[in-house]
């Protein structure tokens, strides 16, 4: 039972490339988290959700990553990390943290995940942090006016929208 003070951790997905960690904190409106990317650790703290809880988690990660080169972006819907691994070419890690244990907020992300033997041409490749960020949707926390309006949507065809014939 979790209590209205009670700090849970948010839901967390991962996946990786030779020389990055893509890592998605999946939690909605929430306003100046506290993030913290540390060489061995990731610290995140933040209040958000639909019941507007408090959220917090550390991430002892397997390997180490340089802090430097590494981005973070704030969205309305999640907060998305890209951790530069410190090594270049390193092998890729076997999971995210350092204990192999398994824990129910934390998930691979098959939609950005590539395997070590699968080609090398996607996202995740470029030493540009922020043309990556760009590929991956954007950069930075609500800058500019680039949102989509319905307006911008063209109605695409439809195959239910076919005639059906008259049943005899």
């Amino acid at each position: 039972m979790v209590h209205e003070n009670e700090v849970v951790p948010p839901s967390v997905m991962w996946a990786q490339r030779t020389n990055v960690i893509f890592l998605t904190i999946c939690l909605e409106d929430c306003k100046n988290p506290d993030i913290k990317i540390d060489k061995d650790k990731i610290y995140f703290h933040g209040v958000g959700g639909t019941e507007k809880k408090k959220h917090e988690v550390t991430i002892p990660l397997y390997a180490e990553i340089d802090p430097e080169k590494s981005a973070k972006c704030v969205r309305d819907r999640n907060i998305e990390l890209v951790l530069k691994k410190k090594e270049e070419d390193c092998p890729y890690w076997p999971q995210l943290m350092r204990d192999k244990k398994k824990y129910h907020w934390l998930k691979v992300d098959f939609n950005k995940w590539k395997d070590e033997d699968d080609s090398e041409d996607d996202v995740g490749q470029s030493e540009d942090l922020e043309e990556m960020m760009r590929q991956m949707g954007g950069l930075g926390g609500g800058g500019g006016d680039s949102k989509p309006s319905f307006d911008d949507l063209e109605p695409e065809s439809d195959s239910d929208d076919e005639e059906l014939p008259d049943l005899e």
